[in-house]
């Protein structure tokens, strides 16, 4: 496959080899469990748009949010989607176990479609690379972030995760990962050179308040909104605490399901029960999402970990003022357009949030730049490209 790289832009030449591509490593698509599932999606659906033959393999099992939220995705009804093929496969449900037993499985199930290449996401799913290597098959791993870290993990799991880390180093033709801090660790841990894909995003549409007023009583700027998933390392509960330590009429507002970590959402419960001005919504998708996006004062991620947060890059594609923590991986994507505050301090943060509450001006300031900013930096379609080009 002929390419041309310009400044990390990719030209592909028309006349490419169409590819067979195999997607694993994701719960499911289309969904919004995760973001390792956004990729997935926007990944496949645009190599397809291409002419590219692209499987998913989803695992069967409940979304995170709940069973009211299972779609065809969830089950074995649905095999295409778009102009992908999807592939059902067996898993079994439990903490930890659902990403090991379904991404072995779509593995060998993979083995017997002669795929051009097959893309695992994820370093527990990336255990797996040493089975198409065996076969000579090629293999592209994308590390969505050092997954062995998270606070939810432990034991056997974090164990696993280090192995799958160690075992895509060793096997996987290439690896993508998400920020030049990874692309550092690798470099600096294993001497293995990796390739910086940062993911893309869209130009959104901006919604006007409905649901959000009938449902939770929201206003356009009349909260601080957190949306992600709800576990340890997204930094929730120095959230909260900050918060508290505000003067402010407008409400908090944080959005998203748990994922393994139904411990963690009852400690979050619990850090803002009797409190009327925090509002748990629950996971959201679609109108309720886009609308939550689309008319918050502020939109805060204080992560202390991340791979490359897909929530920050709509928020301000959406046009919004972020807070983030000053990890790299927040701090690489925002550059001097958004509010930065040092990962893991509340004061700070509430500081910060004070700062911007009382001067509507500056967050104005913050609005006028995060959209055009991001949207022109990070663009699927030369991540689409950058990323064929490792396949052949």
């Amino acid at each position: 496959m002929n390419k041309k790289i310009i400044k990390d832009k990719v030209t592909l030449d028309n006349n490419a080899k169409r590819l067979s591509i195999a997607m694993i490593g994701h719960k499911r698509v289309p969904s919004r469990e995760g973001g390792v599932e956004i990729v997935v999606e926007q990944l496949s659906i645009r190599m397809a748009a291409l002419g590219h033959k692209v499987t998913v393999y989803n695992r069967k099992g409940h979304h995170v949010g709940g069973k009211e939220y299972d779609t065809p995705s969830n089950s074995e009804t649905m095999k295409r989607y778009k102009e992908l093929t999807v592939v059902s496969v067996p898993t079994i449900e439990g903490r930890g176990l659902a990403a090991l037993t379904s991404s072995f499985f779509g593995t060998v199930m993979a083995l017997f479609k002669h795929y051009d290449c097959i893309h695992y996401h994820a370093e527990g799913p990336a255990a797996m690379v040493i089975i198409p290597h065996i076969f000579g098959i090629r293999t592209v791993v994308t590390i969505h972030g050092l997954d062995w870290k998270r606070a939810k993990w432990g034991g056997f799991a974090t164990k696993y995760l280090k192995f799958g880390e160690k075992i895509a180093v060793k096997y996987a033709s290439q690896i993508i990962v998400l920020s030049r801090n990874v692309e550092r660790y690798f470099r600096e841990q294993y001497h293995r050179e990796t390739v910086f894909i940062p993911n893309g995003i869209e130009r959104p549409q901006i919604k006007q308040v409905q649901l959000i007023k009938e449902k939770w009583n929201l206003d356009k700027d009349s909260y601080i909104l957190f949306l992600g998933r709800i576990v340890p390392e997204k930094g929730i509960l120095y959230l909260i605490d900050a918060y508290k330590q505000l003067n402010t009429a407008k409400k908090l507002v944080i959005a998203g399901g748990s994922s393994d970590t139904n411990q963690f959402m009852s400690e979050v419960t619990r850090a803002v029960e009797n409190d009327r001005q925090v509002i748990l919504t629950g996971f959201v998708q679609g109108q309720e999402l886009e609308e939550l996006f689309s008319n918050a004062y502020i939109y805060v991620l204080p992560s202390d970990l991340e791979g490359m947060p897909i929530s920050l890059l709509e928020a301000m594609s959406y046009g919004n003022c972020c807070v983030v923590s000053d990890i790299p991986e927040c701090t690489e994507v925002v550059e001097d357009k958004a509010v930065v505050f040092k990962k893991s301090d509340a004061q700070d943060l509430k500081n910060k949030l004070e700062n911007l509450i009382n001067e509507p001006a500056i967050v104005e300031k913050y609005r006028v730049k995060a959209s055009e900013f991001i949207c022109n930096k990070y663009n699927w379609s030369n991540v689409v490209a950058r990323t064929l080009a490792l396949y052949s």
